[in-house]
């Protein structure tokens, strides 16, 4: 009992850092798909690829993370993660260009994978299967912190400031966070066992066990759905909602500074959301029944957000979106951390976010194409398909009691 109360304080602190590291990325998802003149594009596809490729280069360098782990510390990985992120957010302010972009962007990928496998090794080891998904949502709600800020700010600022002092102020405060990284992270490597070279084959029991593949099949289209068609559109779809800008409290609202706000409530209430839900998953139902309520829900969602709706009842639906968008995310991941043993932790680990890094890749190329050639309605009701069919997965095999809370890789 005298452990639960320390042993949160490591995945707070790499929450936290990671939040600050992530205020530049989460600023360009609402602003570019606006401004991308600014930045020097000459076409809107050339938006979505930029969107992506963070995502497309972790897809071969996640393995590489995962051995770096494996050997060094987490804190000389965490350092590395949070100087790629200064260098690339102060890049968008004043590179010009797909090419030098596109650099920028893939120093941002391999930034996040330090991050986002520094962060899952942290929260197994500091847990336990009756508190994983609570410290699982406390983590994610954390670092969700950094979509709030960068969000909000990100794109109120650069209406009223401009870009370059915004990705400049963020920079700035990123090159701060290394002194608590110092001084706060230990120096230490990752705990996991390594796998003798005569125990049976791990590789072949992970693909062929039906939860891991269920895992990663979850990831791949919270990847997708949430990091990748969402995030990289919200701003699209507000915008050809609204007439213009609005009015509120005396001062004009435009596309970009509403898609802040609105991404900024959803993470405000993350921190305290996603414990709870984490949490009550960990002593109820279990993960599945909370995972197919929340996957119907948001088919249900995309499939009514390209209608057009008075405005304030389109917001609503946003809302009840972002609700949901939790509960996938705390789930999804809760079911990783679930199917990772000592042996098998990294290996897991690092295909688990391999694949929500493919599906947050896919998301944004694909959706700006399909944009550009069909409109945004069709983007939006294929993506509710594709939900459906995993909920449908997910109710089958709820049937036949293919999950359970404890799962154990023999």
């Amino acid at each position: 009992m005298n452990e639960a109360i320390p042993s949160k304080k490591p995945i707070i602190v790499i929450s936290l850092v990671t939040a600050i590291c992530l205020l530049g990325n989460e600023m360009l998802f609402i602003v570019m798909p606006i401004y991308w003149k600014f930045f020097g594009l000459t076409s809107l596809w050339q938006v979505g690829v930029l969107l992506s490729a963070n995502r497309l280069i972790r897809i071969p360098i996640n393995s590489l993370v995962a051995w770096f782990y494996q050997k060094l510390s987490k804190r000389i990985g965490v350092i590395i993660a949070v100087l790629l992120a200064v260098i690339s957010t102060f890049s968008y302010g004043y590179i010009k260009g797909i090419w030098l972009l596109l650099f920028a962007r893939c120093l941002w990928g391999i930034s996040w994978s330090f991050f986002r496998l520094g962060g899952y090794l942290t929260v197994i080891s500091c847990s336990t299967p009756k508190t994983r998904g609570q410290y699982v949502g406390l983590y994610n709600g954390l670092w969700g912190l950094g979509t709030l800020f960068g969000m909000l700010f990100g794109g109120l600022f650069a209406e009223l400031i401009g870009i370059q002092m915004v990705t400049t102020l963020f920079s700035v405060l990123g090159a701060i966070s290394i002194f608590f990284v110092i001084k706060f992270i230990p120096n230490t490597r990752s705990t996991e066992v390594e796998l003798k070279k005569d125990e049976p084959s791990q590789r072949e029991t992970i693909w062929n066990n039906q939860q891991v593949l269920a895992a990663f099949a979850t990831g791949i289209t919270v990847g997708f759905v949430i990091y990748g068609v969402f995030a990289s559109t919200l701003s699209k779809l507000i915008e050809s909602q609204m007439n213009g800008s609005i009015a509120f409290l005396g001062l004009s609202i435009g596309a970009a500074s509403l898609t802040g706000l609105i991404q900024a409530i959803r993470t405000g209430w993350e921190p305290i959301l996603a414990p709870m839900l984490g949490k009550y998953s960990d002593q109820k139902w279990g993960r599945g029944p909370l995972l197919i309520i929340a996957l119907i829900s948001a088919a249900l969602c995309f499939i009514l957000l390209p209608f057009k709706f008075p405005f304030f009842v389109f917001i609503i639906v946003i809302f009840i979106f972002q609700l949901t968008t939790t509960l996938f995310i705390t789930m999804s991941d809760s079911v990783a951390a679930d199917c990772s043993s000592h042996q098998s932790q990294v290996k897991i680990l690092a295909m688990y976010t391999l694949f929500v890094d493919i599906g947050a890749a896919l998301g944004p190329f694909i959706g700006f194409i399909i944009i550009d050639h069909y409109g945004i309605q069709w983007l939006y009701w294929l993506t509710s398909s594709l939900i459906m069919v995993l909920a449908w997965y997910w109710i089958h095999a709820s049937k036949r009691s293919l999950y359970s809370k404890a799962i154990e890789i023999e």
